[in-house]
């Protein structure tokens, strides 16, 4: 079968979040599935499959990193939604059935893809204690970011606080189920973005991750309430670096971005 390295949220290679896609004919064993990823050893791999009844869903999507199976993965639909229109296997809007129900993602002809998600449901929360500690620096707010994420996100000073972090990821993985995404608003909005972000999630074998589309469904509420805007954009400041544009629809966050096809080749497992 044809496994393709695709590198999202970015419109050049070597840059972004890279992802692993596999379109299969139906779900092989959970085992198998995990042990692509863990060879493929990228944030995420995603695996689809087009469903027969079109009813509700065109593809089924699962996305695995390598340690476990996710609920919620953006970059990685993203990947797979580019796929699927830059091979032919499906033309137009798609809808995938995952686990956190069914996502949209609308191709457009500038050849970026945009991802309709569930808004995450945001509640202010004290700043852990020992957190700070942990981070590198002192947040300014905490916000968690309801089960379907799984985050605690911390509003620190400046951008220069976020660009610097060093973390203590093993003391960090200690105050969320998935991870810590750490931002502030833009330095200057002029460059093209007004937000900054990083993500770590060592609680699922990811100590950085590059660039994180399910992150922006928590970051696109929390700075559209504080911007007073629905549409942004968010640098998500890891060392490949991404940008992801949102757009807040109440319960629905659309993020757009452009994906590119890195590696394509045969797996022979």
């Amino acid at each position: 079968m044809r496994i393709r390295i695709v590198d999202a949220f970015t419109d050049r290679p070597f840059a972004g979040n890279p992802a692993g896609v596999l379109l299969l004919d139906s779900f092989p064993d959970d085992g198998w599935l995990q042990n692509v990823a863990r060879e493929v050893n990228h944030a995420e791999t995603a695996f689809a499959h087009r469903l027969p009844d079109a009813d509700e869903a065109d593809w089924a999507l699962r996305w695995f990193t390598p340690t476990t199976e996710v609920a919620l993965c953006g970059h990685a639909t993203l990947a797979t939604a580019h796929v699927l229109h830059t091979t032919g296997a499906h033309e137009g809007p798609v809808r995938f059935a995952t686990r956190s129900g069914v996502l949209r993602a609308a191709p457009h002809e500038d050849g970026s893809v945009t991802l309709d998600f569930p808004t995450a449901p945001l509640t202010h929360v004290e700043i852990p204690d020992g957190v700070a500690e942990a981070l590198g620096a002192q947040p300014r707010t905490a916000v968690d970011t309801g089960p379907g994420v799984g985050d605690l996100v911390l509003e620190l000073a400046d951008e220069k606080t976020v660009l610097g972090l060093t973390p203590d990821l093993r003391a960090l993985a200690r105050h969320s189920r998935r991870g810590i995404i750490a931002t502030a608003r833009a330095e200057d909005p002029s460059r093209g973005y007004d937000f900054v972000s990083r993500c770590f999630f060592p609680n699922v074998g990811i100590d950085e991750d590059p660039v994180t589309g399910s992150a922006h469904t928590a970051l696109a509420p929390y700075w559209s309430e504080r911007l007073g805007r629905p549409d942004l954009t968010g640098l998500q400041a890891s060392p490949r670096s991404g940008r992801v544009r949102t757009e807040l629809r109440g319960d629905r966050t659309l993020l757009t971005g452009h994906a590119v096809t890195v590696i394509e080749g045969e797996l022979l497992a």
